[in-house]
């Protein structure tokens, strides 16, 4: 099969790679088709992750079709469409029986194109394959659930739930990438007062309004401490996501919440932060921080499938699976591209010599 494969800083290529197999009862091998590209690929591609290892495939979300089970699967069947999430569970151990997934020590957790090869390939195995994965309603469309794999869980659990947002609060959101632009989506469930988008590009900040931002502040043009304060009447924003990862923002996130508020870091950060303590510590403010865990997922699906949250938007440029390369290069320059976020989508008629074999093997 062909897979993006990274092969230190800097370095990725497209390339052949060996089909996946089943290794253990309860996985099962899923054929792509249609994924994405990650802010957090990115950091992995500038050496900020280097617990990745040269030689695995990146990419942790995807929707495809099962092809092979193993023995242990008993949820899933050949043929089945599903969501395949960027957490995998195992389902047993602590962190698991606790709902935070992401925590898993039982061989799950955030592993795909981190611990083990990822999702942006023609096939992939996925372990646990019956807590990792969803089914995906016959009347929704891939593009419609692909990004439940990754940004919408994480903005809704990471930002707003583990930033206790209320009706009528201030949430002041630092960064318009597709992290920060999903946090505007889902903060609005939970209708807050007034939404206030800090970012550097004007072009994102324009789909802040378009997805339901009150205000916007252009931080290379404005002092977005000073406006903050402004539109709060002195007092700062009762909740700020941190949705970059970089040091400068999440300071500003810890100049900008009022005194009793709460900071949510959500960014994937590279290098360290300075923690402000000599003005922090009077002010009873609350910093989280956290992987996401996606035991919201099928909260987050339904509320699609009943027509109540709508992520299409931030589709903003397709390739093939093939032209995967080209993809990488158009979303690592957002800042020219306007990319949100990138759809890899496979060409069927790449999958049929693997169909066909399997239907020799007697699994078709």
């Amino acid at each position: 099969m062909k897979a993006l494969v990274y092969h230190g800083p800097g370095l990725r290529s497209w390339e052949e790679k060996p089909d996946p197999s089943i290794q253990a009862p309860t996985d099962a091998i899923v054929r792509i088709d249609s994924s994405t590209i990650c802010g957090t690929d990115l950091h992995i591609l500038e050496g900020d992750v280097p617990e990745v290892e040269p030689g695995t495939i990146l990419g942790h979300e995807a929707v495809g079709t099962v092809v092979e089970t193993g023995d242990g699967v008993s949820t899933l069947a050949e043929g089945d469409r599903v969501l395949v999430s960027c957490i995998t569970s195992c389902g047993r151990c602590r962190f698991c029986r606790e709902g935070h997934y992401g925590l898993c020590i039982g061989g799950g957790g955030w592993i795909f194109g981190h611990l083990i090869d990822g999702l942006q390939a023609e096939y992939a195995r996925v372990p646990f394959a019956d807590t990792s994965v969803h089914k995906v309603p016959e009347e929704l469309t891939d593009e419609q659930v692909l990004f439940l794999a990754d940004i919408l869980p994480t903005a809704y659990e990471v930002g707003v739930l583990n930033g206790g947002v209320r009706p009528g609060d201030t949430i002041a959101i630092v960064g318009a990438g597709p992290i920060g632009l999903a946090t505007v989506l889902t903060a609005k469930l939970y209708t807050p007062g007034r939404i206030v988008v800090i970012d550097l590009a004007d072009a994102r900040l324009e789909k802040a309004l378009e997805l339901g931002a009150d205000v916007t502040i252009n931080s290379g043009s404005q002092d977005a401490a000073a406006r903050v304060l402004e539109l709060t009447g002195g007092f700062g924003a009762d909740v700020a996501v941190e949705a970059v990862g970089v040091p400068e923002t999440f300071e500003l996130c810890t100049a900008i919440v009022r005194p009793g508020g709460h900071v949510a870091n959500v960014g994937v950060h590279g290098h360290p932060a300075t923690l402000h303590l000599e003005t922090l510590w009077i002010r009873d403010v609350t910093i989280t921080t956290g992987l996401v865990d996606t035991v919201t997922t099928p909260q987050l699906l339904k509320l699609i499938a009943e027509g109540r949250l709508d992520a299409t938007p931030f589709a903003t440029h397709r390739f093939p699976l093939g032209e995967t390369m080209k993809a990488y290069d158009t979303f690592a320059a957002a800042a020219e591209t306007n990319a949100l976020k990138v759809v890899l989508e496979a060409d069927p008629a790449a999958h049929e010599p693997r169909e066909k074999e399997a239907a020799v093997a007697g699994h078709g």
